[in-house]
């Protein structure tokens, strides 16, 4: 990479990692976006929604950005508008991840909580109506929207120009849906680029998207939960199918692929994961299946892959993370299993013996 000089310069070009292949030679790659500044993918299209803005004449120099955020718009936002000169306003709760808090802060941005310190349940509309209603009180702000803005999918464009410079084609493209720029973006550039993928949305159980009853739910970032209103970005005519997968599934996944083969994985990615692996001879043969990894597991640290705040929540699962286990090492990669098979002692190991 040449030199640059902005750190939203160093956004793209994100690497892919072959997790799994059948014997039919249908393989499942990563897309991973912790590579990305501020560890995410979501900074892909929190600089796109700012530079729509201002396209648009919606955002004015040294002006007010407000948004709802679980924690990777935000990092993204804090970025752009730390670099652009513009406040920035992260309306948050309790059930963001703290790390992500933190690091918003030290960015510059202002937090604004919509609830009572101790409260760490899901408050997605409970942010949504305040941010609004504060950008709406201030004449220089602007409210991001990140649900219902056209900015959102286009900011991943990129996603999909990447992948085809990186392998032929797609043939199944499923990920986390949370504000579902990431999947339906992907998928609509794919399209124009003359490729069209079946789309799988992944979404945690309780999360009412597509369809169901809604409940609580611990993965973050990712679904809609009840009350909650589904935003535009959510394209169901580019979805070909809808799955759930649960908060011990997707957790149990995300910790074995770390235990594994040493790659932190986020929770939701974690659902998308598990959600290929269950279904991978399902797939035709020699399907190339992409999930896009929204973000790194470093940020769970102190939830997925804290075994006292597992355990207090009813989530941790020893025998689902030994099954996710077994599934790696089912579909390891040739090259993987090469890599790991004991070789035989040298003459220099017997000698120190």
């Amino acid at each position: 990479m040449p030199l640059v000089t902005r750190v939203t310069d160093l956004i793209g070009r994100t690497p892919l990692f072959e997790l799994a292949t059948t014997a039919t030679g249908t393989r499942l790659l990563l897309k991973l976006e912790q590579f990305n500044p501020t560890g995410a993918a979501k900074i892909r299209m929190a600089r796109e929604m700012v530079l729509d803005a201002e396209r648009r004449g919606l955002l004015a120099s040294g002006g007010h950005i407000i948004e709802s955020t679980s924690g990777n718009t935000g990092l993204g936002l804090a970025v752009v508008a730390a670099e652009r000169g513009y406040r920035f306003s992260a309306v948050v709760d309790h059930h963001a991840c703290k790390d992500k808090l933190r690091a918003m802060r030290a960015m510059g941005a202002e937090l604004v909580f919509v609830a009572d310190e101790g409260d760490d349940n899901l408050a997605t509309s409970a942010r949504e109506d305040y941010a609004e209603a504060m950008a709406a009180g201030q004449s220089d702000a602007f409210f991001t929207e990140q649900h219902n803005n056209d900015a959102n999918a286009v900011g991943y464009y990129a996603v999909a120009e990447e992948l085809l410079e990186d392998v032929d084609r797609v043939d199944i493209l499923l990920s986390a849906v949370g504000t579902g720029g990431s999947l339906f973006g992907t998928a609509t550039r794919l399209r124009q680029l003359g490729h069209t993928p079946r789309v799988i949305g992944v979404e945690p159980v309780g999360s009412i998207a597509f369809g169901g009853p809604g409940g609580p739910y611990w993965q973050s970032g990712t679904g809609t939960p009840p009350g909650a209103t589904i935003g535009t970005a959510v394209d169901y005519s580019l979805l070909d199918e809808g799955v759930k997968v649960s908060d011990v599934a997707a957790f149990a996944t995300a910790r074995a692929v770390a235990a594994e083969l040493g790659l932190m994985i986020g929770g939701s990615a974690g659902g998308s994961v598990h959600a290929a692996l269950t279904r991978l001879e399902e797939f035709p043969p020699g399907s190339t299946v992409v999930t896009i990894v929204c973000d790194g597991g470093e940020k769970y640290l102190d939830t997925v892959f804290d075994d006292e705040w597992m355990n207090s929540r009813g989530l941790l699962d020893a025998a689902a993370e030994a099954e996710v286990s077994e599934m790696l090492e089912h579909y390891a990669p040739a090259a993987r299993r090469r890599q790991r098979t004991p070789t035989a002692p040298t003459r220099e190991m017997e000698v120190a013996r």
